[in-house]
């Protein structure tokens, strides 16, 4: 057919892919002949085979899906970090599997050394840096103490933390505090604007808001509902990653009133009100342990094929599932492909690095970018994109949330509790929205993207859970 010939008659349209793309075009009226195609699938047969026939799996996953979907998150206290997770002196928690300084990325080594430099262990960067690669210094996983840090995730003992119970399991996870955007020791920067204020947050920051949420819960006043506030923000825009506008103000909201309650001076209330009100990312701290709080409700159930944690320490990407506990299946991280800041490109940014991904592991941000189109003048893309992405992410999960509804898909719950065989067997890999950090130490933010796990963290899980089955 000529190119003039393909508007002589009505188009004839094969559709493969999500179903939002074929509704769009019945809705203006065209034929479409839907193709049941997608990318092959991946893993041993075998495994595969052993995984599908686990006659344990599917009650395991029903009860996984349980108690995520039961989980609440109340915000109880505001601690340093030695004090509510023991932090040991000479200790930092990173984000991500296990790693060592001599695996360490640029900005998980800024953040390191700028850790060092604000509990005063070493006075300079190059004392610093001999600290940390003689092994001085531990460096330990935050989820291997119930907790969660945005980016490089690096935590040290004097650090305040967001406390958040789950009250319907009793368990617990910790966060620490937001520092705001741009060179951040969470992106790996470290210098003096960053130590001051680092310095801020100890010494005025945390002291308020503990006094702000512990006197309420003192006064009689029910505890934040944080699982609440993220419900709320997909019903106003955000994702709970990468967007968290409507939280942030949600959160300055309800904690304002007791703030400006305590015996704290009056300039101190001032600049921890201005600091919440110019921070769009303030909430996330708070987001990112509620997820915690779920995902670890479906710890340890035997059987289980879903994932309970996605994570990345700027070098390798790790993830672990309900059916095989604390152990990592691990594969070089990617690099997010997106939108960079200032005169920054794709050379510049470091490979995905954060604990943030837990956001996804629990069904929203990347997952539920549906409820958030205006993210993708943040992460890049259409909004076309941002629907076809949550659609697709239905075909990885195990079941919808309904506290987490999206409302342009007729407030359907989002995607939630990501199982090991559907990715496998699609070939499709999870969808994370996340900040971009520079691969140099001490640059700071780059940019915001898109990134997907690596496939050999499922093939290696798949293989594990697979093992389990054929020995139960």
């Amino acid at each position: 057919m000529t190119l003039g010939g393909l508007l002589s008659a009505p188009p004839a349209i094969v559709a493969a892919g999500a179903a939002v793309f074929s509704d769009a075009l019945r809705a203006q009226g065209a034929a479409v002949h839907d193709v049941d195609w997608r990318p092959p699938g991946f893993g041993d047969p075998a495994d595969l085979a052993a995984l599908a026939l686990d006659r344990r799996r599917d009650a395991a996953n029903r009860v996984a899906v349980e108690r995520i979907l039961a989980a609440g998150s109340q915000l109880v206290d505001v601690r340093p970090a030695r004090e509510v997770i023991g932090l040991a002196d000479r200790t930092l928690l990173h984000s991500g599997p296990p790693l060592t300084w001599e695996a360490a990325s640029g900005p998980m080594r800024g953040a390191l050394i700028g850790a060092c430099l604000f509990e005063g262990w070493a006075s300079d960067v190059e004392e610093a840096e001999i600290l940390l690669s003689s092994g001085a210094i531990t460096l330990e996983p935050c989820h291997h103490h119930r907790t969660v840090g945005p980016m490089a995730g690096v935590t040290s003992p004097s650090m305040w933390m967001w406390c958040l119970r789950d009250p319907v399991h009793g368990g617990q996870a910790f966060c620490n505090l937001n520092e705001g955007l741009g060179k951040v020791l969470r992106m790996g920067a470290f210098d003096a604007q960053v130590q001051t204020r680092l310095a801020w947050m100890r010494d005025v920051l945390g002291p308020v808001l503990s006094k702000a949420v512990r006197g309420s819960i003192d006064a009689g006043n029910d505890p934040l509902d944080v699982k609440g506030v993220l419900a709320q923000m997909l019903q106003m825009g955000d994702e709970g990653h990468n967007r968290n506008r409507a939280g942030s103000l949600m959160t300055l909201r309800d904690l304002s009133p007791a703030i400006v309650s305590t015996d704290a001076p009056s300039s101190d209330i001032a600049a921890v009100l201005r600091f919440i009100g110019g921070n769009e990312h303030f909430f996330l701290n708070l987001g990112m342990p509620t997820a915690k709080l779920a995902m670890d409700a479906a710890r340890d159930v035997p059987g289980s094929s879903m994932v309970t944690v996605m994570s990345r320490n700027g070098t390798e990407f790790g993830i672990q599932t309900a059916g095989t506990g604390d152990r990592w299946f691990t594969g070089p991280a990617n690099t997010p492909v997106g939108l960079f800041l200032g005169n920054y490109g794709p050379d510049d940014a470091n490979p995905d690095i954060g604990d943030s991904a837990i956001m996804e592991t629990y069904g929203v941000g990347g997952f539920s970018m549906a409820a958030a189109p205006a993210i993708v003048r943040f992460v890049g893309g259409t909004v076309p994109d941002a629907l076809a992405t949550t659609e697709r992410m239905y075909q990885l999960t195990l079941a919808e949330n309904p506290a987490m509804a999206i409302p342009i898909l007729g407030f359907r719950g989002s995607p939630t509790g990501i199982d090991v065989l559907k990715v496998a067997r699609t070939g499709w890999l999870p969808q994370i929205n996340t900040g971009m950090a520079g691969r140099i130490a001490g640059t700071g933010q780059v940019g915001a993207g898109l990134v997907q796990p690596p496939q050999v963290c499922f093939e290696n899980a798949l293989a594990a859970l697979a093992e389990d089955a054929r020995a139960a």
